[in-house]
């Protein structure tokens, strides 16, 4: 199964996120993705077994022991990929706890033998994939204002959902067609 380590967003930034992608739909052409899907990744796993995810998940369990609660704010917009299937993604800005966190992820996975995806960790929310249907560069045109209120968000509360729900995930083969599932669903 495909799968990884990501953030569930708090109700109020996935909104104000949403809010931004439908005023970018506006002006940029391409597949928007839903609200429903929008999250934080901290590790990519990729291809995982049973016997991994089960490590993932220990991993997991460690690493958001006793994490501070991090900072969310919207830090511009950026592309990943070639022009003709670019990815669209929101930035979030930089947050010394939310840095820590991925570090700490990244640790326990090592530390456990779960293979992950070596890229520095760079905090953003996936919009869609606009592609090359649009020659203007995406703009900070529908962000929330700048001096937006960062959103606090405590990870052991509200970040990971119960294990029950990964292993439901695992056994069900969740993650068909078109959909990652992510080692917390």
């Amino acid at each position: 199964m495909r799968a990884f380590i990501a953030l569930e967003l708090p109700a109020d930034f996935a909104d104000d996120t949403a809010a931004a992608a439908r005023r970018l739909s506006a002006s940029l052409e391409g597949r928007f993705l839903d609200r429903s899907t929008y999250h934080l990744t901290l590790a990519f796993l990729g291809d995982i077994d049973d016997a991994e995810a089960s490590r993932a998940m220990d991993a997991l369990d460690v690493a958001c022991a006793g994490s501070a609660p991090v900072s969310l704010a919207p830090d511009g917009l950026g592309k990943f990929g070639r022009p003709a299937d670019a990815t669209l993604w929101l930035g979030v800005a930089p947050d010394p706890a939310l840095q820590a966190l991925a570090e700490r992820v990244r640790e326990e996975l090592t530390a456990r033998d779960v293979p992950f995806d070596p890229k520095p960790f760079r905090p953003h929310i996936t919009l869609g994939a606009p592609g090359a249907h649009s020659e203007k560069a995406p703009t900070a045109t529908g962000l929330p204002a700048a001096g937006a209120r960062p959103h606090r968000h405590t990870v052991q509360e509200h970040a990971f959902p119960r294990r029950r729900r990964i292993q439901a995930a695992l056994h069900s083969g969740a993650g068909g067609a078109g959909r990652d599932a992510d080692v917390n669903p």
